[in-house]
């Protein structure tokens, strides 16, 4: 009884891991509009900034999530986010409606309704990131058994992420400045029902805490551990890696001013696939990853595709924009050849280094914490803010300079990670 209880656990964390996906990845496509819009004029910084405001949410709600858990324990603390998940789409879907046509400060008023909503989302996506992982790593004991569930669970999250950007993109098509967000209203009907069906679907299905190792009930603090502590930030560059990658390269894309080539008529369209077809290989690493990671540590596998992902991004920053390639973009409905920079090529193989690192890294963090894991996991949600402040650096830099100048945050971010992967991850007390 007890196996087929935990069996209900770990669907129902795969499902909600593939929600938080689906929520963060409508800001990057959704910002391709918002950068077109009067008052905006093209800023690659203000076109991110609903990427910003839904992992600025982190920051603030990490800790608060990770007490949340103890104190009402995984199901309802899950329910809670979807709520709130819920009503931070609402307020997104408000923003094409709410004051349009109206500016504050010479920004229009609609985009800071549109912020508001964004943030409020990010609640609900650290709040389940907060459940998930944990949940998952304890059902499978921990060590490479919790790190195959966390990597099928971001399998999931990767099916979702490589579909989102597709299907707003291909909604939106050709982005001018007479493109309003309700173009993209469908996407909405379709988040707020699934988190409506979620909460109604959960509501039904038993889960049980499962239960941590415990040392007579004193929970020791996770800071005294130095490999934690060097995870923490760890965690907060990959996610900023993780983000900035697709992010920027759907911005550099879409942008006619960019240098990259592509027509303008559909230039946002593909550059919605190219940014789907990284997520698509971030599935792909993770699918494989769930596989090989009982048998293959989490140490070897975050030292091999840190130093991977180094040498190609170097690689893309370094190619002459003129080099073009054809290359194979996933649709949604199966997969097409469309003419990109080299560079765009490069950066979406990303995708299949990134895949592991974050089940790999949070793997490497807990080791050893037995009962500060619960506590581990909200300082981890804390750091995922990362996914909003490198970006938004990144794009600060592109407007500043070039798009592929900007990718040397990203260079220096996974030269850090490599290190945690070898030396910084090794188990000691502060």
């Amino acid at each position: 009884m007890k196996k087929n209880g935990n069996l209900v656990a770990i669907i129902t964390m795969i499902f909600l891991f593939g929600m938080i996906s689906f929520v963060t990845n409508l800001a990057a496509p959704i910002g391709v509009i918002w950068k077109q819009q009067p008052g905006i004029d093209g800023s690659n910084a203000l076109g991110m900034m609903g990427n910003m405001m839904n992992f600025l949410a982190y920051l603030f709600m990490g800790i608060p999530a990770g007490k949340l858990i103890t104190r009402i324990g995984y199901k309802k603390t899950a329910l809670l986010a979807i709520a709130v998940g819920f009503f931070g789409v609402l307020i997104q879907f408000l923003s094409g409606i709410v004051g349009v046509g109206s500016t504050v400060a010479g920004l229009p008023a609609n985009w800071f309704i549109y912020l508001l909503g964004a943030f409020v989302a990010g609640f609900s996506v650290c709040i389940l990131n907060t459940v998930v992982n944990p949940m998952l790593n304890l059902l499978g004991d921990g060590g490479k058994k919790g790190n195959q569930l966390v990597q099928i669970g971001g399998t999931f999250n990767s099916l979702m992420g490589t579909l989102t950007p597709m299907f707003v993109g291909a909604l939106i098509g050709a982005v001018t400045k007479d493109t309003v967000i309700t173009d993209v209203n469908p996407v909405m009907y379709i988040a707020m029902g699934v988190f409506f069906l979620t909460f109604i679907i959960l509501s039904f299905i038993p889960i049980e805490n499962p239960q941590s190792a415990s040392d007579g009930g004193k929970v020791e603090s996770p800071w005294k551990y130095r490999h934690f502590v060097y995870g923490v930030i760890a965690i907060f560059l990959y996610v900023g890696v993780e983000v900035g990658i697709p992010g920027t390269l759907n911005f550099y894309l879409s942008d006619p001013d960019s240098g990259a080539g592509l027509d303008p008529k559909t230039a946002a369209t593909i550059a919605g696939f190219v940014a789907g077809t990284y997520w698509f290989l971030m599935l792909v690493g993770r699918f494989v990853s769930s596989f090989i990671s009982g048998a293959v540590s989490s140490r070897t596998q975050l030292s091999c595709v840190s130093a991977v992902a180094s040498v190609l991004v170097l690689a893309a920053m370094f190619v002459p924009a003129s080099v073009g390639t054809s290359m194979p973009v996933f649709t949604g409905s199966g997969f097409g050849m469309v003419q990109v920079p080299l560079s765009a090529l490069l950066l979406v193989l990303c995708g299949i280094c990134t895949s592991v690192m974050w089940g790999t890294i949070f793997n490497l963090a807990v080791e050893g914490l037995g009962s500060s894991t619960a506590l581990a996991s909200g300082a981890f949600m804390m750091m995922v803010v990362g996914g909003g402040i490198l970006p938004l650096l990144q794009n600060a830099i592109a407007d500043a300079a070039d798009y592929m100048v900007s990718y040397w945050v990203i260079v220096i971010a996974l030269l850090y990670i490599l290190w945690y992967a070898v030396l910084g991850s090794k188990v000691k007390k502060a």
